[in-house]
Formats: structure tokens, C-alpha cells, sequence
């Protein structure tokens, strides 16, 4: 069956499905629709959302940005891959950038790579959204510091936050610990540019945000057998996980969506009003 043959109840109702988390075969059993259908709709969605959220993430006033990213793969981990395979195989990188006052992500960018150029065009993006200076904080990665500077020279106020971590070797230490984090020892604040405020350097808001990507996408889930096949439906899954975060889910701190405090949204998003948008 047809993306085009299915009635736009259905279109919504795995739009749902898939934005919540429920995996394609899941899904294919829940509605009897085709994994296939199901699939190509979830990629002219996602496709969707990203134009969408790129349209409706700009001149925002957001005042204090964390940074972080999320590693997930296709196809196969990089240990896996052989010389045959397809080129974009191996490691995916999902950059994520959130805005600690209205919890908005106003940019995010899927790469192969943490490296400089992709560093840079996320940053670069990030800039474009804003109307007025930032405070940025992020972990101690190295390629940001380099292309804050480089995309922002002196017009940001940015800081790093550097974790150290350290191993449980007590006597309670069993093998499964090893699927527990880490704990941390020391947590250190360094000034980079600018003039930021060291109360709000932090990334606890963007790992928090972390973690509620990995439940809305399971392609990014640990120690599970979900990860994306193709580049192009782990970058569907991706924007769609988003649209959905800053229109469509009630933040539980907030009451409302991220959009609506940003005063990008006067009112409540449903997946019908999501789908209706980007089709």
C-alpha cells in the first residue's frame, strides 16, 4: 500500500507512532500496514519536518545555548565495516543544541564525522537562528572551541565544561556495572570568550535532552538490536523526533511546548496539525 493510499487518520496515527518511539514492525503489526509504507511515510515526514523546522527556527531571542552531541551508527559500527560496504556506514553523529531557558532546540546537525568543517557548519547554523548575543556552554570537545571562534569571533560568551570521571573498583563492582554511567569526580568551568556567567554554564539541560532523544528514537538506543539501515531514514527519524519535541510534546516543567515559550507557537500542536504541515 501507498503512502498516497492511506487515509490521512492512518498517515497520523503512524506518524504518532513512530515519533513516540514504537519501532516500524511494531507499528506494522499495531495498524496491519506494510513495514515498507510505513517507511516511506516516515521518511516524507521526517523529510518534511525538517523543512518545516527550519522555516519556523529563526530570529529567535534565546539567551543561554548548550552543546552536545549523540553518537549513534548505520548499518554496522565502525569495527564491523569492511572495505565493500556502503560509504556511509560505520558512526553517526547527531550535533544538538538546546536552549536552557524555553528547553527549545534551535539547531541540530547529522554527520559522519566530529570533526571541524561539520563542527563549524553547526555552529554556523546555530548563529543564524539567533537575533542577539548567546552564552554557550559545552563540553571540553576540541573542534568547538575552534569554530566558535571561527563562526563567532568575539560576539559570544561562551565556556566549557569539563567532567572527569572516574571507575567503581569497590567490592560491590560487578560486571554489569559496566551499563551503569559513570561516576563523576570533578566537574570544572573554563572561560573560553566573552564574559559568561559561570552560575549558568552547564550542559545538564542538552543531556537531559539526550536521553529523551534516545527514548524517541530508537535508532539511537544502547545495547539494543534498533539502528537505522540508510542514512536517509536516520536523518527522517531524527527531524521528525524534533518537530515533534518543540511543537507537538507538553514540557513537563513548562506546561507548554518549547515553541510556545519561545513565542514561536501561540497554541498546542497535535500530530494531525504535524502531519497537515509537512505533507
Amino acid at each position: 500500500m501507498s503512502n498516497n493510499h492511506l487515509s490521512k487518520d492512518k498517515q497520523i496515527a503512524v506518524t504518532a507512532a513512530l515519533a513516540e518511539g514504537n519501532s516500524i514492525r511494531s507499528i506494522e503489526r499495531m495498524t496491519g500496514i506494510h513495514r515498507d509504507t510505513i517507511m516511506r511515510l516516515g521518511v516524507r515526514v521526517g523529510q518534511g519536518c525538517a523543512g518545516l523546522l527550519d522555516q519556523k527556527m529563526r530570529n529567535l531571542d534565546c539567551n543561554r545555548i548548550e552543546l552536545d552531541e549523540i553518537w549513534g551508527f548505520i548499518g554496522k559500527k565502525v569495527r564491523h565495516l569492511r572495505e565493500d560496504d556502503d560509504p556511509t556506514f560505520g558512526d553517526v553523529w547527531t550535533y544538538c543544541a538546546i536552549d536552557a531557558e524555553t528547553k527549545l532546540v534551535p539547531s541540530y546537525k547529522v554527520a559522519s564525522k566530529r570533526n571541524m568543517p561539520n563542527t563549524i557548519e553547526f555552529i554556523a547554523d546555530l548563529k543564524s537562528r539567533m537575533n542577539n548575543r548567546i552564552q554557550i556552554s559545552s563540553d571540553a570537545m576540541l573542534s568547538y572551541a575552534d569554530a566558535i571562534e571561527f563562526v563567532y569571533g568575539q560576539d559570544v560568551d561562551y565556556a566549557q565544561i569539563v567532567k572527569t570521571y572516574g571507575t567503581d573498583e569497590s567490592k560491590y563492582s560487578t560486571p554489569e556495572r559496566k551499563y551503569s554511567p559513570s561516576r563523576i569526580t570533578a566537574s570544572d568551568k573554563i572561560w573560553m570568550q566573552g564574559q559568561p556567567e559561570a552560575k549558568y554554564v552547564s550542559t545538564s539541560y542538552v543531556e537531559r535532552l539526550n536521553a529523551s532523544t534516545r527514548l524517541h528514537v530508537k535508532r539511537l538506543n544502547r545495547l539494543t538490536l534498533a539502528f537505522s539501515k540508510k542514512l536517509e531514514n536516520f536523518e527522517a527519524a531524527v527531524s521528525l523526533h524534533f518537530a515533534a519535541y518543540n511543537l507537538v510534546r507538553t514540557h513537563s516543567t513548562l506546561k507548554m511546548t518549547p515553541a510556545m515559550a519561545a513565542g514561536i507557537e501561540r497554541n498546542f500542536w497535535s500530530y494531525g496539525d504535524l502531519v497537515e504541515a509537512v505533507l
